[in-house]
């Protein structure tokens, strides 16, 4: 069968509603990850009392807004980003099938066609749970970004992008971050400018779409956080850090006061082992979510990407 076969309205009726019910799976992987727990075991429970959530109230959105954001079990307050997350689910859902299907061609097969989808969605929720651990973090978690750069290199035939070229795409955004502001920021500073997290994710992105995808995404990305700390800076008056890297610095930070020599060795060789200085050339904040928003735009928006850069820079060419 045939995509253009198959009605829209169905496709969206099916594709809208799947992409939210894993936006709900992405709480509990945004939640549990960092906490080193299962994303499987046990079910959902409320993170205030640990008590199991009842189905019915575990419906994606409406259960939300129903309890008005607090969980019926002990009345603790329920975060609005759930809703969110679930609802970005359907977003990124519902742009793959608008943007990203309809380039196929309508001669594609289904099957061909639901590939594409599944691929493309499992990477865009895998970068959603990551942009929301990154922000409350700052950290990348592996089976995200090395998940999601094996899954780049197994669906490259779906891109028509050769395997070479995905690897050499791999590597080069590795370097982009590894070589200047990993080993060669520690030799000028005695510790990283950024974390290996920002690595993995640009090996990421140059499994998805070749070394010139990886660049794409380093620029942009760090245009948009440029954009990003400015806005924030205004509005706030300052950039914090957020408050688990704070407190995980204070721990660490106990522990290598207290003689632990794998506390001192952590502080040494994390860029966040020294306190950010005063003002906005100091301040730090999370890269993740930006070079997480620029792979969202070759994904969804590749094609009208590659079509604008070409005008531009048809002028230029012999």
């Amino acid at each position: 069968m045939k995509l253009d076969e198959v009605p829209h309205w169905l496709v969206l009726s099916v594709m809208v509603p799947f992409g939210i019910l894993w936006g709900s799976f992405l709480n509990v992987v945004i939640h549990r990850l960092p906490r080193d727990m299962s994303v499987v075991t046990p079910g959902s429970t409320c993170p205030a009392c640990g008590k199991a959530i009842a189905f019915y109230d575990n419906v994606p959105i409406l259960s939300w807004i129903v309890l008005r954001g607090r969980a019926r079990c002990c009345g603790a307050r329920v975060s609005p980003r759930y809703p969110i997350v679930e609802l970005l689910g359907g977003l990124l859902s519902f742009g793959i099938v608008e943007l990203v299907l309809p380039g196929l061609g309508g001669g594609v097969t289904v099957a061909h066609a639901s590939l594409v989808y599944l691929s493309d969605l499992a990477l865009l929720l895998g970068l959603l749970a990551a942009a929301f651990i990154d922000a409350e973090h700052m950290y990348l978690p592996d089976p995200i970004t090395l998940g999601g750069a094996a899954l780049g290199l197994v669906t490259a035939p779906l891109r028509d992008l050769p395997w070479t070229d995905a690897i050499v795409g791999g590597a080069v955004g590795f370097g982009l971050v590894w070589l200047p502001f990993i080993v060669g920021y520690k030799l000028l500073r005695g510790r990283p400018g950024m974390g290996l997290g920002d690595a993995k994710l640009l090996l990421l992105a140059g499994t998805w779409f070749g070394w010139v995808g990886a660049l794409f995404v380093l620029f942009a990305g760090a245009i948009q956080g440029s954009i990003g700390a400015v806005v924030i800076y205004m509005v706030r008056g300052k950039i914090e850090e957020p408050e688990s890297v704070v407190a995980d610095r204070e721990e660490l930070q106990r522990l290598a006061d207290a003689g632990d020599e794998e506390a001192k060795e952590l502080l040494a060789d994390d860029p966040l082992g020294e306190a950010q200085g005063e003002g906005l050339g100091q301040a730090r904040m999370p890269f993740g979510p930006f070079l997480i928003l620029a792979c969202v735009e070759l994904v969804l928006f590749g094609s009208w990407l590659d079509g604008a850069l070409g005008a531009l820079l048809a002028p230029f060419q012999p």
